[in-house]
């Protein structure tokens, strides 16, 4: 949970919910579905425009957290290709940061179809690890580190095929935008760093010395304030 905390009150977190929220474009009074809500922040300011929202998540322990953030909002413990609610009971349907944990989106997406109203909107999201940039003095070592954190996820690509499967179960207008997030504040960074590090070593990509000699390398940049990292999210959004 503190994990997800710290993602979403990021500075790039609260820009790319609200990207999602002019993408999903619904008036006060509508209803909303964050699926893989986590801990709350996107029902919480999506209540206070006015909309009813419900919030789904697979974790107990995250819809505890949103409960508590968002306490006027309904909450269900779910699995996204298998949502407690009505066929045709939403006017919105919003899930970001989900297909990167999902062996396969389809599913997910035939039930956002099923529970959205025709005409209703829908916007999903997240990073492709593919797209991820670090600087490094050695850009080799950085891309095959980069693998490393792509081997942390189920589906670490997951995104960049939103729109063919959008398309695939029936939905129109189907748009994409990029939303890009530039971090130069190392320690903001460093656990993921540090993550995709030990990733590459565990599965005998690189060594024990490299990871370590690389880490360095980016803790000396952190220090010295040439730490860069840019990190872009796909907002993928259609209608019913």
């Amino acid at each position: 949970m503190s994990f997800l905390e710290l993602i979403e009150e990021r500075p790039g977190a609260a820009e790319l919910r609200v990207a999602s929220y002019r993408m999903l474009g619904l008036k006060r009074g509508a209803t909303c579905v964050d699926v893989a809500c986590g801990a709350g922040h996107a029902v919480a300011e999506l209540a206070k425009k006015g909309l009813k929202v419900t919030g789904v998540d697979a974790d107990p322990d995250a819809i505890e957290a949103a409960r508590e953030r968002a306490p006027g909002a309904m909450f269900h413990v779910a699995h996204s290709d298998e949502l407690p609610l009505e066929g045709e009971s939403m006017d919105g349907y919003r899930a970001l940061r989900l297909f990167h944990l999902l062996e396969d989106s389809a599913p997910t997406v035939a039930e956002a179809y099923r529970v959205l109203r025709p005409g209703g909107r829908i916007v999903l999201g997240g990073q492709d690890y593919g797209f991820v940039l670090i600087d490094s003095s050695d850009r080799d070592l950085t891309d095959v580190i980069r693998l490393g954190l792509e081997s942390r996820t189920v589906s670490p690509r997951a995104v960049r095929t939103l729109r063919d499967v959008l398309l695939d179960t029936g939905f129109t207008d189907v748009e994409v935008a990029v939303h890009t997030e530039v971090v130069t504040d190392y320690e903001q960074m460093a656990p993921q760093l540090k993550s995709a590090a030990e990733a590459a070593v565990d599965k005998a990509l690189i060594t024990q010395e490299d990871a370590a000699g690389w880490l360095r390398e980016q803790a000396g940049r952190g220090r010295r304030d040439r730490f860069l990292a840019v990190i872009p999210t796909l907002l993928v959004g259609a209608r019913r």
